[in-house]
C-alpha cells in the first residue's frame, strides 16, 4: 500500500467514533469484546457496547473501531493470541486481518517473531472470552542498599551506582550495538560497565535496567540494538535475546529489566512525586511509558508508535508498517516532516529528519507561520489522543518529552492541547494534567531510576560477576 503524504482534513477522532457507537447502543446493547493474550497467560481485554441491531453502514463503523481497538491493544500490551466476540460482520474481518497475507500482516509477522510462535485468532462466544489478567510490579521510591542501574540506548549506554540512595558512580559508555553482529559484543560491553560500577560499591545488592526495544519478561524481543545480529548472524539471535538472563545469572542478585519508556515514567514519579503517569516522548519516533495510579509497572510493551490515533483510513501512513494514522505519524520527527512539507516547507531530498526538525524549530523561533501550523496540528492530534489513550491506561498525568517538544514549538503543542481539551473534552481537561519534566528529572536519568526497581531481599547474598 502506498503511503499517503498529504494531510487529509477529515481527521477521525477515536473518541468521536466510540462515542457515536456507545450512544447508538442504548438499552439492550450487545457487547463486542477484544482480548490479546501474551506471555504467562497475561491478558488485556476491552469491551465495547454496540447496538443490538445494526445497518450495514453501522456494522462497517463498528468493524473499523474494533480493528483499531485490536491494533491498539496489541501494540500497548503485546500478544500472540487474539480473541474476538461479536457479530460475524464485525469480528470476522478483524480475524482475517491478523494472518500472513491479511491487512495486518506486518503486525502478524512482528508479534509472531516477538513471541516465537505464530499469531492465533479465536472467535468465541462472550462467555468464553478471557478476562483481563496482568501482573503488576510495585516499585519502591526509596533506594536502599547498594544498587546498580543501566540504560541501554542506540549510541551509548549509561550506568549508575547507588549506595543508600546516593549516586556514587554515573558514566556514559559509547557503543555501536546496531552494527555489531556478534551478541558477545553487547554482553561483554554491558558486563564491563557493570563491573566498573560495582568497583565503587562495597557490594552489589540489586541490578535494574532500562532498554530500548521490546521485552517479553526479561527476554529481549524485537530491538534495533540487535539489528545486525538479526540480519547478519540470525543463528545467534536467540543468544542475544537471552542476554539479560545471562547477566542475572552472573551476578546472582535481584535483577529487573524494563522498557525505557516505562523507566522514564518511573523517573517522573520519583522526581515529581506523582503517580498515574503516561510518558510520551516525541523523538525520532514515538516512545511511551506508563506507571499506574499505585506506582506499579505493568510489563506491557507500550510501543505506541504503531498504535492508531486517527481512525481515518486515508490519513498518512508510516513506511514500515504501511498502516495509516498511527502514533509515529502524529508525535515524532516523522510527523514534523510530513506536516512541514504539507504546509509549504521545502527540504533537500538527502536531508535527514533530525536536520529537518532543526529547520522547522529555527523557523518557529523566527515566528514563521508555516512552522506554527506544524506545532498547532501536533497539539490538536495530542488533544484527541489524550482521552483515547485513557481508554487503555489509567493515568492522571501525561508527561511530554523528546526533541519535538523542545523550544517554542513545544510550548505551542502544550497550549494547543490544553485549549482543545477544555473545549472538546472538558471532563478530561479536569482529570488529566499535562506536565513537562524539569531539570531535576533530567539530572536523575533512567539508569538511576532503573536501579530502584528491584526489591532487595534481606537474606540475599551480595552479587559479584563471575
Amino acid at each position: 500500500m502506498a503511503c499517503k503524504k498529504k494531510y487529509d482534513t477529515n481527521f477521525m477522532a477515536p473518541m468521536d467514533v466510540l462515542g457515536k457507537i456507545r450512544d447508538a447502543a442504548g438499552k439492550g446493547a450487545k457487547t463486542v469484546a477484544v482480548a490479546w493474550e501474551r506471555e504467562d497467560g497475561k491478558v488485556y481485554r476491552y469491551d465495547l457496547p454496540v447496538p443490538a441491531r445494526m445497518s450495514p453502514e453501522a456494522e462497517k463503523t463498528v468493524a473499523l473501531a474494533v480493528d483499531r481497538i485490536a491494533k491498539f491493544i496489541v501494540w500497548s500490551a503485546g500478544g500472540w493470541k487474539l480473541y474476538l466476540s461479536g457479530p460475524d460482520a464485525v469480528v470476522q474481518p478483524v480475524a482475517r486481518a491478523y494472518t500472513k497475507k491479511g491487512a495486518r500482516k506486518f503486525d502478524y509477522a512482528f508479534f509472531s517473531d516477538l513471541y516465537g510462535r505464530p499469531v492465533e485468532t479465536v472467535v468465541a462466544p462472550l462467555k468464553k472470552m478471557p478476562e483481563t489478567n496482568e501482573t503488576l510490579t510495585k516499585v519502591k521510591t526509596v533506594a536502599d542498599g547498594c544498587r546498580i542501574g543501566f540504560d541501554l540506548g542506540a549510541s551509548d549506554f549509561k550506568i549508575s551506582a547507588l549506595n543508600k540512595g546516593k549516586v556514587v558512580f554515573s558514566k556514559e559508555f559509547p557503543w555501536d550495538p546496531r552494527n555489531n553482529p556478534d551478541p558477545e559484543y553487547h554482553y561483554s560491553k554491558l558486563t564491563a560497565g557493570l563491573k566498573e560500577a560495582a568497583a565503587t560499591l562495597p557490594r552489589v545488592d540489586a541490578i535494574g535496567g532500562s532498554t530500548a526495544g521490546t521485552l517479553v519478561g526479561k527476554k529481549m524481543g524485537v530491538a534495533s540494538l540487535f539489528r545486525a545480529i538479526k540480519e547478519k548472524n540470525p543463528d545467534k539471535y536467540p543468544v542475544a535475546q537471552d542476554m539479560f538472563f545471562r547477566v542475572e545469572k552472573d551476578w546472582g542478585v535481584p535483577f529487573e529489566i524494563y522498557n525505557d519508556g516505562d523507566v522514564s515514567a518511573l523517573a517522573g514519579m520519583i522526581t515529581m512525586g506523582k503517580k498515574g503517569i503516561l510518558g510520551v516522548a516525541m523523538g525520532s519516533s514515538e516512545a511511551v511509558g506508563f506507571i499506574d495510579q499505585n506506582g506499579a509497572l505493568t510489563g506491557r510493551i507500550t510501543e505506541l508508535a504503531f498504535a492508531p490515533v486517527d481512525f481515518n483510513p486515508k490519513s498518512p501512513c508510516d513506511e514500515w508498517s504501511g498502516d495509516a494514522g498511527v502514533g509515529a505519524m502524529a508525535f515524532s520527527q516523522q510527523a514534523v516532516n510530513w506536516l512541514a512539507e504539507d504546509f509549504g516547507f521545502k527540504f533537500p531530498a538527502d536531508m535527514k529528519l533530525p536536520e529537518r526538525l532543526k529547520v522547522v524549530q529555527a523557523a518557529m523561533e523566527k515566528g514563521d507561520e508555516k512552522a506554527l501550523k506544524v506545532y498547532v496540528q501536533i497539539g490538536r492530534f495530542l488533544a484527541h489522543a489524550i482521552p483515547w489513550y485513557r481508554e487503555f491506561y489509567d493515568y492522571s498525568n501525561m508527561m511530554l518529552l523528546g526533541r519535538v517538544t523542545s523550544g517554542l514549538g513545544g510550548n505551542v503543542i502544550l497550549e494547543t492541547a490544553k485549549t482543545m481539551l477544555k473545549d472538546i473534552y472538558p471532563a478530561w481537561a479536569e482529570a488529566i494534567e499535562l506536565i513537562v519534566p524539569d531539570e531535576h528529572f533530567r539530572r536523575l536519568g533512567q539508569s538511576v531510576a532503573a536501579a530502584q526497581i528491584p526489591v532487595i531481599k534481606a537474606s540475599k547474598k551480595s552479587g559479584k560477576a563471575k
